[in-house]
């Protein structure tokens, strides 16, 4: 990395959200992250982390796994090490995808959903999910390498109707103008 500015080293990803009303089918979201190459930011993942699974180097790490919304705290925690991440991957996006095992499910279904992101114990942003309703899946999070190779964020929700397994091959891709 050339330049004095490190950008953001080290992200956490918190994901909340309300249990069910009784007698309903659990609600399952999920954090799913992609990786993107530096010379393909937005083609074809080089790999996901969701839940069962790390980055190949340990440097994106899903910590905590809801399959229902129930307890105290986040549902789910990802931490991304950006500034361990390989100089050949250029964009992490961010991801959360709504299991739809028990009948179709949006986030408009769902009571409470959100999003937290934080660098130490600096806010980067805090999301809600009204803006996508009508959506299974949203983009959350984007990070990018900047010209000197430092991590920045681009905040912003961006929803999608599809299913986990497309989500995160569509995910990544530029949005349509």
């Amino acid at each position: 990395m050339s330049g004095l500015n490190k950008g953001i080293e080290r992200v956490g990803v918190q994901l909340s959200w309300d249990p069910a009303p009784a007698g309903a089918p659990d609600h399952d979201l999920d954090l799913i992250a992609a990786t993107y190459r530096t010379d393909d930011r937005y083609g074809d993942p080089a790999y996901l982390v969701h839940f069962d699974s790390r980055a190949p180097d340990g440097t994106i790490t899903l910590h905590r796994d809801s399959r229902t919304g129930r307890g105290f705290g986040a549902d789910e925690a990802m931490t991304l090490e950006l500034g361990r991440l390989s100089e050949s991957y250029g964009r992490v996006v961010v991801g959360v995808a709504i299991q739809q095992g028990g009948g179709r499910l949006t986030f408009g279904d769902v009571a409470r959903p959100g999003v937290r992101i934080t660098e130490g114990y600096r806010e980067l942003a805090v999301e809600g999910f009204a803006s996508v309703a009508w959506a299974t899946a949203a983009a959350v999070a984007e990070f990018v390498r900047d010209g000197a190779g430092a991590w920045v964020h681009r905040p912003g929700v961006r929803g999608f109707d599809a299913d986990p397994t497309a989500f995160a091959e569509q995910m990544g891709r530029k949005p349509e103008a």
